[in-house]
């Protein structure tokens, strides 16, 4: 596993959860991890849920793996990038489990 993408719910939460995408960023580049995160794109030129989605599909599909953060759950953006994910047979992280 070397490119990882994280997931994770950002509607509705503070600073729409970027600190938490942030840290598990800077967490798996510190282990040698390459990481895709996006919270760190720039708002799409329409400025919607779609287009922020549209952005992320097409980071989530070169990875190897995707990394839940908690709450992923609750996030309609999180389910459909993990059922991609699993739909394309890349690896799942879930919260409660170390990245290998």
């Amino acid at each position: 596993m070397k490119l990882i993408y994280i997931a994770g719910k950002m509607t509705g939460l503070p600073d729409f959860n970027y600190p938490a995408f942030h840290a598990e960023a800077a967490r798996l580049r510190a282990m040698g991890f390459e990481v895709l995160n996006p919270a760190e794109n720039p708002e799409p030129p329409c400025g919607t849920w779609a287009g922020y989605m549209r952005l992320a599909i097409a980071q989530l599909v070169q990875c190897d793996a995707v990394r839940l953060l908690p709450g992923w759950e609750d996030s309609s953006g999180a389910r459909l990038e993990e059922n991609i994910a699993m739909r394309l047979g890349m690896t799942i992280v879930l919260p409660h489990q170390e990245v290998a």
